[in-house]
């Protein structure tokens, strides 16, 4: 018999995230009370389906969970496989990262005066039930990838808006910038808020 998802987890995360934007409260308040939440959340693995866990074997995926109705934020799993790493990227809005599952490194960046990004101190290992931020205003420009060369491993990320819409940047060794809109790796939102399931 396999122990029923705990979905009601998801719910009200999304419940007191949403509630926190009903807040007059700046975007540093803001990502402080929405990091405490995330770590609330990731520290317990009962709850992300077995659909939205899975890895593709040539990069890694980008499942949406939930966007909020007026696109304030949006919730995704990205799923890594075996020493999968994104390429140097913005997101134009604020954002959390907390880890679910395994470990990932996070690398943070900033332009040089000729648009070349540099790496911004040493790099960040995330761990089961940590969460780190990303806001604009502290430099958004990251590389991420699996800790590990050998398993899949999660994170859950939060955004200030529907993150699989905003136009966003990949910048290049040279300093070239691609502009990408990231989409996403489901075609369809989980349904968790059908509660008969769990009457």
């Amino acid at each position: 018999m396999t122990t029923p998802l705990r979905l009601d987890r998801l719910r009200q995360f999304i419940e007191r995230l949403a509630q926190l934007h009903q807040q007059p409260l700046g975007e540093a308040a803001r990502l402080d009370n929405a990091a405490q939440l995330l770590a609330e959340l990731v520290g317990r693995d009962d709850w992300l389906a077995e659909e939205y866990s899975r890895p593709h074997p040539e990069h890694y995926q980008q499942y949406l969970l939930h966007v909020d109705s007026a696109q304030r934020f949006s919730i995704v799993s990205f799923v890594w496989g075996p020493g999968q790493v994104t390429p140097i990227h913005d997101h134009r809005v604020w954002g959390l990262i907390g880890m679910l599952r395994g470990a990932e490194i996070n690398q943070r960046y900033l332009l040089d005066g000729q648009g070349v990004p540099r790496p911004e101190g040493d790099a960040e290992r995330l761990t089961a039930g940590q969460v780190a931020k990303l806001s604009e205003r502290d430099g958004d420009i990251h590389q991420v990838s699996n800790a590990f060369n050998d398993r899949v491993s999660i994170s859950i990320h939060v955004y200030g808006g529907n993150i699989g819409a905003v136009k966003r940047a990949v910048y290049g060794e040279s300093g070239a910038v691609k502009p990408f809109i990231s989409g996403y790796s489901n075609t369809q939102l989980p349904n968790i808020w059908d509660l008969s399931k769990e009457v």
